[in-house]
């Protein structure tokens, strides 16, 4: 158990020289132990891992070989690694959950972890004051409370000099300090864990829990600067959290080690807790210096970024520079020549957080999924008061070199005009160009009129187009009631979203990963993601391409412009496009044109209404008519069936549910019946949205084609359910607005938790035989436990969780629980309910912890779709519409039955055109049915090989288990 002796002077970490003593200490963390037990015959550690019985001996003695560096070339091989990470430049949603990623992968890996707050600029001036917690009380090996290490500067007036000790005193210090390096050695063998191992976890005990500081950074304590504030006059006021209760304070500390439980709770808070500013210093050569001479005090080698490109260019050519930065270092002798050695390389790593989604290679930067729901909910409220008042508003978002904000609220919203600064107006008389449109949108019956504009829009002469100047333009032209909004700043803010916590996370393990892996050789690389996959990508390469972004624009090259934006910006302004335009000049040929059948199947789900809408939209600007059969094949049975307007679907994108009625009948109730009204309705093509069971229809459906001609028509599968369970597909329309509500609720239930200091709540969501929702869920909202159908639940695994539970709350602070989730797949066991496990929790945590349980039920089918699920709906449904009128042909019901002379013949079909719609990594495909149902589990209702499947050990990884149980 970790003993709160003081740890001697000559052990210190000193402020004038702490670079001393990092590789030591690195390996003394490894030693400190957690003993839970306790017990008598137990040699107590002090937090640094050096046993008291070796303190006393050295005590008040400089040992050169600490001291003066001393270590052997094996010790420096096998140094522990320091991991620092940083923000930088404009904040955004999610950079806490980077933050977090980082430190905790960090200390799984058996890495130390360090925070630079202030980013470039706390880099820079490196701490100047003492970067020492204060004293805590010392610890017996029965205690509960993990208490932050006790690191004094040196005293002066306690220091001997070893040369001054007699000879006899010489030897016994000697063969004190050779067992306190061999111990250390063996402990570090011991529980070293091999960086380029992923797999590997480093037991928790190996380090300190907490550093102390993590409350200052969560309740944003900053410098608390008397001196400047009484400068300006404000020498009466309180300084907030200046210290906190045991004298810590971050006042002059810019580079702060943090530990296990420093970051617990980051999760859900939006910006960014470690702070971010801009840096001119860090563009000089003299700033750079200062920053590489304190990452070598501190001993950090490896160091996560999270910015912008400005940001993410800065790391890169500090990198760049560090050789010969390291050589003037050492001319000035501000370093020495083993410190020269020894940090001889620098491993950088890029995370992109900007709202913006300005970074290319990359199909997402952090934030940028949480801005656009702040957007989409500004709106949401906004477009009420605009139908009721029948106003036209026009909307300010962000994007000063990338539309990626404005174009996506367009698709989300149903926006009937958008300006973006990479694709601007067709012609230059654009002011007709929009009113045509907003006018034609009028004649057919709309209301309300929204334009969105980005901060950076400008025309095809690079004219700046303003907000103000639109509204006049409608006003005097049209003559409408016009207002403008400019959300500003509210875009940043907020509570991150449910995927602004999963893809920082997945992103800074993969960072740390990254940093470990990295050789001399090796550029510096950014993190990205392409679709559903994680990706790695050199990071001059992303910010190069992002830079030329800008600079086609500037050079009028438009079209060279949008080829630096992924496939799903360019498919997001073709969906767009097609879902606002009224023109008649853009429709098939009358011999072309086709009656297409759209059906929901299944349960509801979010997305559903955004992805017919844009069927409907597409039908009409391609001359087909659209033809909604309501309440699933039940509704086609009883002849529910009629065509769609458009202007019938203009607020679907917005509606939850399914606006044409879902059920879970198949085809397969009346196969005969079915086929007649296929026959009946004309339909040249179908539509299906839904989830497993509209896929079970579609196939039943292609399998009977023989049989009833009537089927031998292009049908489409679109995935669209909570569970995201449909097999071969990464995602289904539905699952992110489940996630949402998922993170909104246990985020409350969380609050209560907490506010309870030591409880346990047992959180049941919904997810049939598929454990997406409850494995993604638990890493989104940091639940410490996860239970899913695909793992069960065994006796065995029950008395290790509660085992951890039991040791987890017995390190925590004294007063200082964290409240704690347990997310449970509702049928993940038969036998151990919700409630059993409830009941079990509670029992076994006695005086340590309470449990209670919560069940989410039909609230994880979500209200309002999530921006996500409507910009997604509305790309795939364009891509199966698309698919759909490349195969069919017109008048497909009838041209079956007879061929001249009434003579009968049997068309030919291909197996080709009955697919899925399905996002495979980092592509889109279409997959037919006997591919799909290879990777099915018919049985299980689910998929055979899930992608997410690792997720939930990174889960529990995360939240801590995986470390205590190595242990």
């Amino acid at each position: 158990m970790l003993s709160q002796k003081t740890v001697d002077p000559t052990f210190q970490y000193t402020a004038s020289n702490p670079s001393h003593v990092i590789d030591q200490q690195s390996k003394n963390h490894n030693m400190a132990s957690n003993n839970i037990d306790g017990g008598d015959d137990i040699q107590t550690k002090d937090l640094e891992g050096i046993s008291e019985g070796l303190l006393d001996k050295a005590e008040h003695i400089t040992i050169p070989t600490i001291q003066d560096g001393a270590k052997s070339p094996a010790a420096r091989n096998k140094r522990q690694k320091n991991v620092a990470v940083l923000t930088s430049g404009g904040d955004s949603a999610g950079m806490n959950a980077a933050v977090r990623a980082v430190v905790r992968q960090s200390i799984a890996r058996g890495c130390q972890a360090y925070i630079i707050r202030e980013g470039w600029e706390g880099l820079v001036r490196g701490n100047t004051s003492e970067p020492t917690p204060a004293p805590t009380p010392r610890r017996t090996p029965s205690a509960s409370a993990t208490q932050s290490p006790s690191l004094q500067p040196l005293s002066s007036n306690k220091n001997v000099s070893f040369s001054s000790l007699p000879p006899s005193k010489q030897m016994e210090l000697e063969k004190a300090t050779h067992a306190l390096n061999t111990q250390a050695d063996e402990d570090f063998e011991k529980n070293r864990v091999n960086f380029t191992d992923p797999s590997g976890v480093a037991p928790l005990s190996n380090a300190p829990l907490s550093f102390g500081f993590g409350e200052l950074l969560k309740d944003g304590a900053g410098e608390g600067d008397v001196e400047e504030m009484a400068a300006h006059g404000l020498q009466g006021m309180v300084i907030a959290d200046e210290e906190d209760e045991k004298g810590r304070s971050l006042k002059g500390r810019y580079i702060v080690r943090v530990g296990w439980d420093d970051v617990r709770g980051w999760l859900g808070e939006g910006g960014t807790l470690i702070g971010s500013s801009r840096c001119p210093s860090f563009r000089e050569r003299e700033g750079r210096l200062q920053a590489a001479h304190n990452l070598i005090k501190y001993g950090i080698d490896c160091l996560a970024v999270c910015g912008g490109d400005g940001s993410l260019t800065g790391a890169d050519k500090l990198r760049g520079e560090w050789p010969s930065l390291m050589d003037e270092l050492l001319a000035t002798e501000k370093i020495d020549a083993e410190q020269r050695e020894t940090f001889r390389h620098l491993n950088i790593v890029g995370l992109v957080g900007s709202i913006d989604n300005d970074m290319s290679m990359t199909d997402l930067t952090i934030g940028a999924p949480t801005a656009l729901h702040r957007i989409c909910e500004s709106i949401d409220s906004i477009a009420s008061t605009a139908s009721s008042h029948s106003r036209a508003f026009v909307i300010e978002v962000m994007g000063r070199h990338c539309g990626w904000l404005a174009l996506l609220a367009g698709v989300a919203m149903g926006a009937d005009f958008i300006f973006i600064p990479e694709s601007p107006p067709e012609t230059d008389d654009w002011e007709t160009e929009m009113c045509n449109l907003l006018q034609s949108h009028r004649k057919v019956g709309k209301r309300k009129s929204i334009v969105i504009v980005a901060e950076g829009a400008l025309d095809r002469n690079l004219k700046p187009i303003k907000p103000d100047y639109v509204k006049d333009i409608l006003v005097d032209r049209l003559g409408l009631d016009t207002r403008v909004t400019t959300l500003g700043h509210t875009q940043r803010g907020g509570r991150p979203c449910a995927f602004d916590r999963i893809l920082p996370t997945l992103q800074g393990v993969q960072a740390v990963q990254a940093l470990l892996e990295a050789t001399p050789d090796t550029p510096s690389y950014m993190i990205g993601i392409q679709e559903n996959k994680i990706t790695k990508v050199p990071l001059l390469e992303a910010v190069a391409q992002t830079q030329a972004v800008a600079k086609a624009i500037e050079n009028q090259d438009f079209a060279k412009a949008m080829t630096y934006r992924d496939s799903e910006f360019r498919e997001m302004l073709q969906a767009f496009q097609i879902s606002s335009s009224l023109a008649v000049d853009e429709e098939a040929p009358k011999e072309k044109r086709l009656r297409v059948g759209i059906i929901h199947v299944g349960a509801p789900a979010g997305g559903m209404n955004a992805a017919t809408r844009q069927a409907v939209r597409f039908c009409h600007n391609r001359g087909h008519t659209p033809v909604a059969i309501y309440n699933g094949f039940e509704g086609l049975l009883d002849d529910n069936v009629a065509e769609l307007s458009w202007l019938r679907v203009d607020t679907w994108t917005t509606r939850g549910g399914s606006e044409l009625g879902t059920n879970r009948t198949l085809p397969s109730a009346d196969l005969g019946n079915i086929a007649a009204g296929f026959q009946r309705h004309a339909l040249d093509a179908l539509l299906v949205i839904g989830g497993f069971e509209a896929f079970h229809s579609v196939m039943i459906l292609e399998q009977n084609r023989s049989n009833y001609p009537s089927f031998q028509i292009p049908m489409v599968h679109l995935p669209a359910t909570i569970s995201n369970n449909v097999p071969m597909t990464d995602f289904s329309l539905g699952s992110d607005t489940s996630l949402n509500a998922l993170v909104d609720a246990c985020d409350a239930i969380r609050q209560s938790a907490s506010a309870s200091r030591n409880r346990v709540f047992v959180v049941e969501t919904q997810g049939g035989m598929s454990g997406y929702l409850a494995t993604m869920g638990a890493l989104a909202v940091g639940a410490v436990l996860v239970y899913t159908p695909e793992d069960g639940i065994s006796l065995k695994l029950l008395q290790e969780d509660v085992e951890f539970l039991t040791k987890r709350y017995s390190l925590d602070a004294k007063g200082k629980s964290e409240g704690r989730l347990v997310i449970k797949s509702e049928k993940s066991s038969t036998i151990y309910t919700t409630e059993v496990l409830t009941k079990i929790f509670k029992e076994e945590g006695k005086e340590l912890f309470d449990a209670r349980s919560a069940s989410l039920g039909h609230t994880m089918q979500g209200g309002t779709p999530s921006p996500m699920d409507r910009t997604r709906a509305a790309r795939l449904s364009l891509r199966c519409m698309q698919f759909l009128e490349k195969h069919a042909t017109p008048n497909a019901q009838s041209s079956h039955r007879s061929g001249p002379k009434g003579v009968h013949h049997k068309r030919t079909y291909s197996t080709e055109t009955a697919t899925m719609i399905a996002i495979r990594g980092s592509k889109i495909v279409y997959a037919t049915m006997d591919e799909v149902l290879k990777h099915t589990d018919m049985k299980l209702r689910r998929g055979k090989d899930e992608w997410w499947s690792d997720i939930k050990r990174l889960a529990e990884i995360m939240g801590g288990r995986q470390g205590l149980v190595s242990s």
